[in-house]
């Protein structure tokens, strides 16, 4: 198959990338350690990051907005939190202890503070293993063993949810029906039979299955802002909560994309909404990996240790005790991790922080919209915060279906396009801003989005 024009010409530039890649793919299934990573002809292989920047093994220089999929939104290399990770080494005189230690309580009681739904804090490795907690934390609390989550939802690549976040329609069912569809091999069909897929914005809908299947369902699980850039109508979100209330249904945000990117309290500050569990990572880490599960005293309280036995570790007469819900992990919590966490927070709290990201991304989508608007492209920017994705149609985007009405194959085009013009975003990913990203930036990033449009017009 003959490779598009604009993809041959990426490989032109990035000969170093192409070699590593042909490398890679000898020790490593697919040349890369994460699916997300690759792109064709091959991915991207960075050698540095600065700031707003990424530089490649060839030496050309990118403004990034992928920023490790929004993460990094102090950018790359913030004094801050290299000067927090740091000192923590330096200080705790190891990497790590394996033991309770103080910075473990000190971000709890940060979240605590920052987020309403927030009660008592567990800390996980992902946002990944957050949801994973979370659901299991619901069913424990409600004793049912359904889950039910969106369409088009994203919540880690685990059996229990890799289901219908991107599925053929085919397969997928009626738009207020949807199915559960698998989204890779090796999901046992136990768990397409004990998922309940539920149609985004659609509360009439939603309202129908979950009543259907209340019995049933320990926990509803969402993404407030879908992908990160299809927002939840403020009146679909209330209503949602109102009626997971009433079902005994427990109601987990995952706030893994959009905690401290809509908000310092995230989704559930804008919403006015609070959740019974809220899954966080990417940006809570600084940088590094973490995930966190918060939530109602009541419902995390069932994963306390101190009343019951311990799994891994042989007891007299362990069978007198009642067995809590099991939690662990070696490097739950690490301390270099929360202090580069807590360096991060701290510098979004400064006053005006976050106002300029957030008004900085609106300048960007703004003459985003512009430019495409006079070069005749049906184009709108969706999102909220500091996040947000190009939509090239003029239809109203509220779910995963509408998304199907965009233009992919024109956008595809023009992500690569921008790559060869030095603005880093994977192909058909959205948008993440930092506070180091400036008007020079801007400048620049509309400059190639310019010559992306000029160029695929020709193509």
């Amino acid at each position: 198959m003959a490779i598009p024009e604009s993809e041959f010409l990426l490989s032109n530039l990035t000969s170093k990338s192409a070699e590593y890649y042909q490398r890679a793919c000898e020790v490593i299934p697919g040349g890369v350690t994460a699916n997300i990573k690759y792109f064709a002809p091959h991915p991207i292989v960075m050698k540095k990051g600065k700031g707003s920047k990424l530089y490649d093994l060839d030496g050309n220089e990118y403004i990034d907005y992928l920023l490790s999929y929004g993460a990094l939104i102090l950018g790359h290399g913030h004094p801050d939190v290299l000067h927090a990770v740091e000192n923590q080494i330096k200080e705790a005189g190891t990497t790590i202890f394996g033991t309770p230690h103080e910075l473990e309580t000190i971000m709890a009681q940060t979240l605590i503070d920052l987020y309403p739904g927030i009660e008592m804090v567990r800390y996980t490795n992902s946002g990944l293993e957050a949801t994973l907690l979370a659901i299991r934390i619901a069913m424990a609390y409600t004793g049912k063993k359904k889950l039910a989550k969106f369409e088009g939802h994203y919540h880690g690549g685990y059996n229990q949810v890799l289901l219908s976040v991107n599925p053929n329609l085919n397969k997928a069912g009626e738009p207020h029906q949807p199915q559960a569809v698998p989204e890779s091999p090796g999901i046992p069909d136990y768990y397409v039979q004990n998922t309940i897929i539920l149609p985004f914005n659609d509360i009439e809908a939603t309202e129908n299955i979950l009543c259907t299947h209340k019995n049933d369902i320990a926990a509803v699980i969402l993404e407030p802002v879908q992908g990160g850039f299809i927002p939840a109508e403020p009146t679909f979100m209330k209503k949602l909560r109102k009626l997971t209330e009433e079902l005994d249904i427990v109601l987990i945000f995952d706030e893994v994309k959009t905690g401290f990117r809509v908000s310092l309290g995230g989704a559930q500050e804008v919403y006015g909404v609070k959740p019974d569990l809220t899954a966080l990572g990417k940006v809570l880490g600084g940088g590094f990996p973490i995930g966190a599960v918060g939530g109602k005293r009541d419902i995390m309280m069932i994963s306390a240790p101190n009343q019951g036995r311990d799994l891994l570790t042989f007891e007299e007469d362990s069978g007198a005790k009642k067995d809590p819900l099991f939690h662990s992990g070696t490097y739950n919590g690490h301390p270099t991790v929360l202090a580069a966490g807590l360096a991060t927070i701290e510098v979004l709290k400064k006053d005006g922080v976050m106002d300029s990201l957030f008004n900085n991304t609106n300048i960007l989508r703004q003459q985003l919209e512009t430019l495409y608007h006079a070069y005749g492209f049906k184009m709108q920017t969706l999102g909220m915060g500091s996040i947000f994705n190009i939509i090239l149609t003029d239809r109203p985007i509220r779910n995963y279906r509408d998304m199907l009405q965009a233009d992919m194959t024109l956008r595809k085009k023009i992500d690569y396009e921008l790559l060869k013009a030095g603005v880093y975003i994977k192909p058909l990913n959205r948008y993440s801003m930092s506070i180091v990203h400036d008007e020079k930036d801007i400048e620049r990033t509309i400059e190639a989005h310019e010559i992306a449009l000029k160029n695929v017009t020709k193509l």
